[in-house]
């Protein structure tokens, strides 16, 4: 049987913590989880410590001292998912944006559709977003655009963090060549896979805004992935040395 783990970086998620968690176990897949949390002052590691008892096989939790970017919590997750011998490693985020029960159809598309990486995808049939300003919709999917034209990668969502990887494409992938955190993050790794002939395959998906909680967006995230897009279109990409 595959082993799949779900990695949710976490700051101050104490409203979403206990049901995201709930939401991803009680899905019939046996979905593992992994918690990247960064300090959170709000007691979101605790939270997650108590339901540890309820899950110990199946549960874990990473504590980071202070916020050090998204970029650097899942590639904390990766290695950690990686040496722990998953075959399928997800990203999530913790608001339920991303909606659990997406994650098998994710799955799916990798262990069953030929597919080496799969986005949960906004933008690849039409744009599907809930509870979004007009103003950030359009920045979004431009942004998609933008960093499709440059990098030259048929990949719609280039932005999206709705994820899941076979093992084999975090194997090959030289973290210590990924250098940006934000959304530029999620547009390398995806830059990655596909330069390294990896097959990424885009799974339709309702993106909801998050209910609860604050958002983590920031202009500086969108400046980061402007300028940093030019810089990877220049840069080679080559697989990890073994």
């Amino acid at each position: 049987m595959d082993r799949k783990i779900v990695i949710i970086p976490t700051y101050n998620e104490k409203e979403n913590a206990e049901k995201i968690i709930r939401a991803v176990r009680a899905l019939e897949d046996d979905f593992h989880i992994l918690i990247i949390d960064d300090g959170s002052p709000d007691g979101t590691a605790g939270i997650v410590k108590r339901l540890q008892t309820e899950f110990p096989d199946s549960l874990f939790l990473i504590e980071r001292a202070g916020k050090q970017g998204l970029g650097t919590a899942y590639i904390t997750g990766f290695k950690w998912s990686v040496e722990h011998g998953y075959d399928y490693v997800f990203e999530m985020d913790a608001d339920f944006s991303h909606n659990p029960n997406d994650l098998p159809r994710l799955y799916r598309a990798c262990s069953e559709e030929g597919g080496d990486v799969a986005i949960g995808s906004r933008y690849c049939n039409g744009i599907s977003v809930i509870n979004w300003p007009i103003g950030r919709v359009i920045m979004s999917y431009y942004a998609s655009a933008y960093v499709r034209t440059v990098l030259r990668m048929k990949v719609y969502d280039t932005t999206a963090g709705f994820k899941c990887y076979r093992r084999q494409v975090l194997e090959a992938i030289d973290f210590d060549r990924i250098k940006m955190h934000g959304y530029g993050f999620q547009i390398e790794m995806k830059y990655n896979a596909y330069k390294l002939g990896f097959k990424i395959k885009e799974v339709p998906i309702i993106f909801e805004d998050r209910k609860e909680g604050t958002s983590k967006m920031s202009s500086g995230i969108f400046g980061e992935a402007f300028w940093g897009v030019i810089g990877l279109r220049f840069r080679k990409v080559r697989p990890v040395k073994k």
